[in-house]
């Protein structure tokens, strides 16, 4: 049996509104990671999906080839940032949007070089790409998942 949290009264003060925005925003199972996922599955590559492991929860993760691919949004990964950038400063809570999205900036660039300081090689795909270019992106594994093969062969 399912138990939902039911309320009869809404409370619209910021801090309710702020945990019902969270509830909608996922960082796992997206749609983008889902797509990628089930082609790669097609393809008899297997994985880990949000992979703890290693920094930077990756959301695939070739454990068996040490390959790590992160499925990245445009908005919150700073696609276009320089577009992105202006049009934020004109929104509402704009220090809070760009200072979240800088830092994750930084992240990124700081998971990236700690995962391949350690032996990982690490691919990033844009949503966009994804849902447009999905058999170049699965392409694009392939060839890092050859390359790990070739190297374990020397």
């Amino acid at each position: 049996m399912h138990w939902y949290r039911v309320s009869f009264r809404k409370n619209y003060s910021r801090k309710n509104l702020f945990t019902e925005h969270d509830t909608n925003v996922h960082s796992k199972d997206t749609k983008i990671d889902v797509i990628l996922r089930n082609a790669l599955w097609h393809e008899g590559i297997r994985y880990r999906k949000n992979y703890t492991k290693i920094p930077g929860k990756p959301d695939i993760a070739i454990t068996k080839y040490k390959i790590a691919v992160f499925c990245d949004s445009e908005f919150f990964h700073w696609k276009d940032w320089n577009q992105l950038k202006p049009r934020l400063e004109k929104s509402n809570n704009s220090d809070f949007w760009i200072k979240k999205i800088s830092r994750n900036r930084e992240r990124d660039v700081e998971v990236d070089r700690e995962l391949r300081s350690l032996g990982w090689i690490v691919l990033r795909f844009w949503g966009a790409e994804i849902k447009k270019e999905l058999e170049q992106c699965v392409n694009t594994i392939k060839e890092a998942v050859f390359i790990r093969k070739m190297e374990q062969e020397l």
